[in-house]
């Protein structure tokens, strides 16, 4: 694995082999098999901390992921990118970059006001990152306030300028829109004769900027100092990828969107360590039955059990947390030999107690929850997870929504997920156990 930390003082660590550049490599990186154009293509996430609009707004999350952290997922799901750079002033944004695999680089305050330009974050971080001999000939600037960007766009962006069709490209949807102006106590159409109504297949479309991302031949980027140079080309993406969040209105409105829009790329479950549940609706349907004496019964799925096994042979810790009281909710995990904290009804605090006391931190638990008491944890840990029929808020804070339902293999099915990620067979694990 390979890991850069570039500050003000120079590089903290380096570590690793092959060469800088990918076409040293023969296409890989990391691990991972990288298309090879014959340039270096280093995308740069620009996320100071000083957001007025939405405080700390690069780490709010959206579809249980920080803004930041879906930036870098997306750049490193790009085979032509091989390497991430997050440049910030904010120590909480440099934390949560690294743990979601980017490297960063410190920005000096002078650069971090509200007056300071991208393009000067940009210059900058590609100055630090020479020093250490990390030289890019092609780069991808990516605006982390944009959740929903697809990596083909950005693939089909390097793509341009490294065939030297073009030497700088945007982002941009495709628009029919009449705009006009105002000219006094009049209005005049900017792209079109007032006079004249033409039909939407008789015009010829414009482009509207996103401002999700650029690309530049990096020579020609050092030489001008602006995103825009030479010949400027136009990557053309989906509407639904092109939302972007800047106020916190906008921020909800993402939130909303993130179960229906184009999912972030296959989640790695290999860093989770621990997993916990809410008991009823997720281990359960989330009904009781209720006998004439007034004793509860509820109906649970054995497949559910096989998984919560699985998890216990792959050396993960698993707790059941509950509001309930009732000792139907602690019998289950007592026969599953599982953690059980019950009578709970703020869980998070009770939840990092648990944590701490198996030297277990939050971005390495995956939480699996059912309603709106679920939030809070589902908000604090690193893989929150919702079955499929949650309540609609916890399926939107939710990185990833299960295919079933409560009581109905939704621990299973995670289950798999975390052992395919750590590279074991669900089906063989399943047979030795």
């Amino acid at each position: 694995m390979r890991r850069i930390e570039v500050g003000r003082s120079g590089t903290k660590s380096l570590s690793g082999h092959c060469g800088l550049v990918p076409k040293a490599c023969s296409g890989f990186w990391l691990g991972k098999l990288y298309f090879v154009t014959g340039h270096s293509v280093i995308a740069i996430i620009p996320a100071r901390g000083g957001s007025k609009g939405v405080p700390l707004k690069n780490l709010q999350r959206v579809g249980g992921v920080s803004l930041i952290g879906r930036a870098i997922q997306t750049a490193r799901a790009s085979p032509l990118i091989r390497l991430v750079v997050v440049s910030t002033d904010d120590a909480r944004i440099a934390t949560e970059a690294r743990v979601h695999g980017a490297t960063v680089v410190d920005r000096p305050p002078e650069l971090s006001g509200d007056q300071a330009s991208s393009e000067s974050a940009l210059v900058h971080a590609l100055a630090e990152l020479e020093k250490v001999g990390e030289h890019a000939d092609i780069v991808v600037f990516i605006q982390a306030t944009s959740p929903f960007i697809a990596p083909a766009s950005l693939d089909e962006g390097v793509r341009l300028i490294a065939s030297g069709q073009a030497d700088s490209v945007f982002a941009a949807v495709k628009t029919y829109a009449f705009l006009w102006e105002r000219s006094g106590d009049d209005a005049i159409g900017v792209n079109h004769d007032r006079a004249f109504r033409q039909r939407r297949q008789d015009r010829e479309p414009h482009f509207e900027e996103t401002g999700a991302f650029y690309g530049m031949d990096a020579a020609g980027f050092a030489e001008s100092g602006f995103r825009f140079f030479g010949r400027v080309g136009i990557v053309e993406v989906e509407q639904s990828t092109a939302f972007d969040v800047d106020t916190p209105a906008d921020l909800e409105i993402a939130r909303s969107l993130a179960s229906l829009a184009p999912s972030l790329p296959g989640i790695d479950f290999s860093a989770v360590q621990a997993v916990v549940t809410d008991f009823d609706g997720v281990h359960t349907n989330d009904r009781a039955i209720l006998d004439q004496n007034g004793h509860e019964a509820v109906t649970v799925s054995r497949s559910d059990g096989i998984g919560v096994e699985l998890l216990r042979k792959l050396g993960l810790q698993v707790l059941n947390i509950s509001k309930e009281r009732n000792p139907v909710v602690t019998a289950r995990p007592h026969k599953l030999r599982v953690d059980i904290a019950q009578g709970i009804d703020d869980k998070w605090p009770r939840l990092q107690e648990w944590a701490k006391s198996q030297h277990i931190e939050p971005a390495a638990i995956a939480y699996i929850g059912i309603d709106v008491n679920d939030l809070g944890c589902m908000a604090e840990v690193g893989f929150p997870v919702a079955v499929s029929d949650a309540h609609p808020d916890v399926i939107a804070a939710a990185r990833i929504r299960l295919g079933r339902a409560g009581g109905d293999g939704s621990v299973r099915e995670l289950a798999n997920l975390i052992l395919v990620s750590k590279d074991r067979n669900p089906k063989a694990e399943e047979k030795q156990s």
